[in-house]
């Protein structure tokens, strides 16, 4: 559809524009979650308090993070996937607020977790939301998933930014404003959709029997898991791991930057996934970027200095690279009536692992720094890799059997 086409369309003018609303709410998403692990590097100052008692706060908003995100992919199946939206732009906004004005670290620590609620509203909502308005589509999803990126990318240097000029108030106080602004936006501009409920499609693209089932989503459940600890230790630890392994005794704005640099790769891996799919079966680049994120997880072990960050860029594109293609993959073999509960397993999983993640940072960094918690991340990265090499193994036989059981045109 040309662009000339689709300005004359209404539909399809909402379409987009319902597109580019989930496209800001990913960015958002993962940008005021990581608002706090760089922030943290100055409050140890201010508190006088161990990086490892610091950080562990964060766990809080991790742990809402997940546990939440399974009712919320319940509400958006049986009520309104659009005012839950309204209520994670709202409620980020609100929190972030709150979290600005903590008198304490205790305040401080609520204000992150009410954060962690609202948070985990975007993805079991919003990917099912994305995957009905663009089909499935490997660009549409890699540029999804690139927003959601930079919105890590940039929480570390602008964090750090205003950290450093206005104050870690500010860092709170600047992205609670552009929450709240945008969610008015959003109910003026989106209409209500309970009445499509009823209308979603109950089967999926390729149906499975309840043993294939089974298997299918354990498998995705364990790269769940193992790719949120991976995910987690590496977006949380990154700062730090910039600030003593590259850039010490440098300014934090510095630190942020270069964490930023390192994260920018991750938006480049999905742009270049999201073309690569269209032309190569997803299950093949699955196995490709897992095996890739591995190696750079093992790499940053025992990397130092530039090689360091050489290492963690790698590693970075790889855990984001595979995002994109797990969606995908997923979305083939789950029916529409059924995605935001779906996606919501699939990222309480995924997200649940933060808390753990935290702790494998607090413990281990406190024990023997980053080459210990690197090292352990990349025994992870292992088990994440062996368990998609079997989920390939499953989903050859199931497109197989899949394609033998079609009638011939």
């Amino acid at each position: 559809m040309t662009v000339a086409t689709a300005s004359q369309n209404p539909e399809e003018r909402a379409r987009l524009r319902s597109i580019a609303f989930l496209n800001w709410a990913h960015a958002i998403d993962h940008f005021v979650l990581l608002i706090y692990p760089t922030v943290v590097i100055g409050l140890e100052v201010i508190y006088r308090r161990p990086y490892s008692e610091m950080i562990a706060l964060s766990s809080t908003a991790f742990l809402a993070f997940g546990i939440f995100s399974l009712p919320a992919g319940w509400l958006a199946d049986r009520w309104s996937r659009r005012n839950l939206m309204a209520a994670f732009y709202f409620g980020c906004g609100l929190s972030l607020a709150l979290t600005a004005f903590a008198p304490n670290l205790t305040m401080l620590a609520a204000g992150m977790f009410v954060l962690g609620i609202f948070a985990a509203i975007y993805h079991p909502v919003g990917m099912a939301m994305l995957i009905e308005a663009s089909g499935a589509r490997g660009r549409t999803l890699a540029f999804n998933g690139v927003c959601g990126n930079l919105g890590v990318s940039l929480a570390a240097g602008v964090s750090a930014a205003l950290a450093t000029w206005l104050g870690w108030r500010a860092a709170f106080l600047a992205p609670a404003a552009l929450c709240v602004i945008t969610g008015v936006v959003y109910l003026w501009l989106t209409p209500d959709d309970r009445h499509h409920t009823k209308s979603r499609v109950s089967k999926p693209a390729v149906p499975l029997t309840p043993k294939v089932m089974t298997v299918l989503f354990g498998l995705f459940l364990v790269i769940a898991l193992s790719a949120g600890l991976v995910f987690n230790v590496l977006t949380i630890a990154l700062p730090k791991i910039v600030d003593e392994g590259v850039a010490a005794s440098v300014p934090l704005v510095l630190v942020g930057g270069i964490a930023t640099g390192v994260l920018v790769c991750g938006a480049m891996a999905q742009l270049t996934v999201g073309r690569l799919i269209e032309r190569v079966p997803p299950y093949v680049i699955f196995a490709a970027v897992t095996g890739l994120g591995f190696a750079g997880n093992l790499w940053a072990t025992y990397a130092t200095g530039i090689s360091l960050m050489i290492a963690l860029a790698i590693a970075v594109a790889a855990i984001y690279g595979q995002v994109t293609v797990n969606d995908i993959i997923l979305a083939r073999y789950t029916a529409d009536a059924w995605r935001g509960r779906v996606y919501a397993v699939r990222y309480f999983t995924l997200f649940i692992s933060a808390g753990a993640a935290i702790a494998i940072i607090s413990l281990l960094h406190n024990s023997d720094g980053f080459s210990l918690v690197l090292g352990v991340n990349s025994i992870i990265a292992l088990i994440m890799f062996l368990s998609t090499l079997a989920l390939v193994a499953l989903i050859v036989n199931i497109e197989a059997r899949h394609a033998a059981a079609q009638p011939a045109e």
